[in-house]
């Protein structure tokens, strides 16, 4: 299906979900420090977990053999930094600090000498990576207020301004000897000459990004309030500072000058939502993965694909003060069942004016406890969905 609207734009996922012969999986956090969130359930990757403590542990017991004379006059031990992981199947792992796992028997050392902090450490975990699968269905809760009012905020220029070189002096040698004096005073003008070119660029780079707040500046304090053109670029750049979980395609037209904002949104499909939860058992050091319910999933679905909708409405009247009616669809791909074929079906389109969107509270408070299933029912919504949050495909609003 062709994008309905004019104006199309990507938002980048802050949350990446990575696809492969196993499925899809969530990964949330920084490169190296990420907790993921798939088909075999919750994992950290590489030393995510990051348990780091300086312990004595004892050589290995049980090695046969003679002992040294060390060895007879007391028994070794070592200091080593530990880094603690879990595995995809919620076993516990110790690296040292190079990364090379610990010899079992210094594994075991370490949980006898350290098993409350590991417990914390997989307790924290587990709830971590719940928190995470339930931020999926909580989009919403960061919505802003429709009385917020765009307002301009300068961005420092990131890059310092290269610090003067030093120059070689001219040592004792080089008042002697006529080739070595030339030696340095090349070195030096080379480095005089590399200093200019880098000052240059640099005034040059800080030039352009003056020049680009300049045109920020005008563009959110004047021009959003007449020009459509402005209007949009404003608004794709306000999504674009979000983090979402998928990469998301979002089409928009504006009509009657600004007043009304057509958009469609791509939602993301029920296969691409978590599988897993985690908790810790009882008994043992490790962290548990029990699969979550087809309802269970489902209902998650159903929470964040009204979530992306009530977000998305919310930070349009945010962005765009001329904005006085919202007509908002979401649509997914579906396999045709006589084709097999990958199609666009819609699955809620949803029409909200401005002062009936005021209503809301949009306080923290009152945006933990709204039911954002519900909330969209409020306005005038094509939906047609089970209480289990199974969708069938609708016809949007034009």
């Amino acid at each position: 299906m062709g994008l309905r609207f004019r104006k199309s734009f990507k938002l980048a996922p802050g949350i990446r979900m990575t696809m492969g012969t196993g499925g899809a999986s969530f990964n949330f956090g920084p490169r190296g420090a990420s907790v993921s969130i798939g088909k075999r359930g919750a994992f950290a990757n590489s030393s995510a977990f990051g348990l780091s403590s300086r312990t004595r542990l004892s050589s290995p017991a049980g090695r046969q053999g003679r002992p040294s004379a060390g060895t007879q006059r007391t028994a070794q031990s070592v200091t080593v930094n530990v880094s603690v992981g879990v595995t995809d199947q919620g076993d516990l792992y110790f690296c040292d600090a190079s990364g090379n796992a610990l010899p079992e028997a210094w594994a075991q050392a370490a949980k006898k000498q350290h098993p409350e902090a590991l417990k914390q450490l997989i307790q924290g975990k587990c709830e971590e990576v719940n928190a995470q699968i339930e931020a999926i269905g909580e989009l919403h809760r960061y919505t802003p207020s429709p009385l917020f009012k765009p307002s301009f905020s300068p961005l420092e220029f990131p890059v310092p301004k290269p610090d003067p070189p030093k120059l070689r002096k001219l040592d004792f040698l080089a008042r002697i000897f006529a080739a070595r004096r030339r030696r340095i005073e090349a070195e030096n003008e080379e480095t005089s000459r590399q200093y200019s070119l880098a000052i240059l660029s640099w005034e040059n780079d800080f030039t352009a990004h003056r020049q680009r707040e300049t045109l920020r500046k005008r563009l959110i304090e004047e021009l959003i309030y007449h020009d459509v053109e402005a209007m949009e670029q404003h608004f794709q750049e306000v999504l674009q500072e979000i983090a979402w979980p998928r990469e998301t395609t979002v089409a928009l037209e504006l009509q009657d000058s600004g007043q009304v904002a057509l958009l469609d949104v791509d939602l993301p499909e029920v296969e691409d939502m978590p599988k897993a939860v985690a908790s810790v058992p009882v008994r043992g050091l490790k962290l548990s993965i029990k699969d979550m319910t087809a309802t269970q999933i489902q209902r998650l679905y159903m929470r964040h694909v009204h979530a992306i909708g009530f977000r998305i409405i919310g930070e349009t009247f945010a962005a765009l003060p001329t904005v006085q009616q919202i007509v908002l669809s979401g649509y997914s791909q579906r396999r045709d069942r006589s084709t097999g074929q990958l199609q666009d079906e819609y699955l809620l389109s949803v029409r909200v004016a401005r002062k009936a969107w005021q209503e809301v509270d949009f306080s923290e408070q009152g945006l933990a406890a709204l039911d954002v299933v519900n909330a969209l029912e409020r306005f005038d919504l094509r939906r047609s969905m089970s209480k289990n949050g199974v969708f069938k495909p609708i016809i949007p609003f034009g």
